[in-house]
């Protein structure tokens, strides 16, 4: 009798797991997001004890988050039905609280937090996806710098055939923003996929990248300073590069463009091809560049006698336009050519990548 209520009990416990498993089962359980379907993108997260939930992303005016939805179960969500097919960033706030999205592992990093990515697929991201092409590598390359006494990285696309050629190849210095560092031109930035995506249409010629880390300890230290010094000696010892002018480039977004500014202004000498992407003159002042880069500004008769191609590339709703402009207009002032490009858009990757996209084909021709 008392094997047979055993055989009972333990026979009614396991047909009552499924029922358990059932009841236990949380919204969280089966949330996806983001969820991509016809154009549309729909992002959650579950928090049931929240009171709020708002998103930023790079397809939006950044100061002004957007809020989502709270549904009985406790999911929170918006659908984005207008973005044009593109990769994008994006971060949630929980009550405030800077979030990542728990159900998307796709990341991008950057020195003070991490953000969430997700791609819309189309005809418009053909040139920065990943393709069934011959493919280069991005390194991850660490190094001592003497300049700000520590270990520091670069990220280092090398195209593809580079380990089996005994070739030297041009060079690239490609600059991120503030609040990126060297990883990101690889991530959120598409660089790689780009390069090679040109390199395989003939496009571009095979080149080497070099994406250091721009955010420095100090504020007094100089970036200039530490990429004549300790990043270009570097790339130059370690890596299959032509070390001559005529074989280097340089360009940089936001940050990465002042900086673009400051090394080419005081080096023109070492690079024939530069691009200042959405930075200018934000103080609005053409004196204060003039007093900083008075040597460049004296050799204008050599600047466009020997740089090869300099430009200057904005969006015409971006921030830096009046400060780009102006830079343009001081450039004018002083005889020294360049190409001023207005594009559509703000202050973003969707438009960084687009520059990349048309500068990368303009180099060592």
């Amino acid at each position: 009798m008392k094997k047979t209520t055993l055989a009972l009990l333990c026979l009614l416990a396991v047909s009552a797991l499924p029922t358990l498993a059932a009841q236990a089962q949380s919204p969280n359980d089966t949330l996806v997001s983001p969820m991509i379907a016809n154009g549309r993108v729909t992002l959650s997260i579950y928090a049931p004890e929240a009171s709020s939930v708002t998103i930023r992303g790079d397809w939006m005016n950044p100061f002004a988050p957007l809020p989502l939805d709270r549904a009985d179960n406790g999911v929170w969500s918006v659908t984005l039905d207008n973005l044009k097919p593109d990769y994008y960033s994006y971060t949630l706030y929980v009550d405030g609280v800077k979030t990542l999205d728990p159900k998307n592992p796709e990341i991008k990093q950057g020195i003070n937090g991490v953000d969430n990515m997700f791609y819309l697929q189309g005809a418009e991201t053909v040139f920065e996806d990943n393709r069934p092409v011959p493919h280069g590598q991005v390194r991850r390359h660490w190094y001592w710098s003497d300049t700000l006494g520590m270990q520091r990285r670069m990220h280092v696309y090398t195209p593809p055939g580079y380990d089996d050629s005994d070739e030297d190849y041009p060079v690239f210095y490609l600059l991120h923003g503030g609040g990126d560092e060297d990883s990101g031109w690889s991530t959120i930035g598409r660089a790689g996929f780009i390069l090679d995506n040109l390199i395989a249409e003939g496009k571009a010629v095979p080149m080497i990248v070099v994406m250091p880390n721009g955010s420095l300890p100090t504020r007094e230290a100089s970036f200039e300073r530490e990429l004549m010094t300790a990043v270009m000696p570097e790339v130059e010892s370690h890596f299959h590069v032509r070390a001559s002018a005529e074989n280097r480039a340089i360009a940089g977004l936001s940050m990465g463009g002042g900086h673009t500014t400051q090394v080419f202004g005081l080096n023109p000498e070492q690079f024939d091809y530069v691009s200042i992407w959405s930075a200018g003159l934000f103080n609005g002042s053409a004196a204060d560049y003039e007093a900083a880069y008075p040597d460049f500004i004296r050799k204008a008769d050599w600047v466009n006698n020997n740089v090869e191609y300099f430009s200057l590339v904005v969006g015409t709703d971006d921030f830096a336009h009046p400060g780009s402009k102006l830079l343009s207009e001081t450039l004018d002032k002083h005889g020294i050519e360049h190409e001023f490009i207005e594009t559509d858009g703000g202050h973003t990757w969707l438009n960084w990548r687009a520059y990349l996209a048309d500068f990368a084909p303009r180099l060592f021709r």
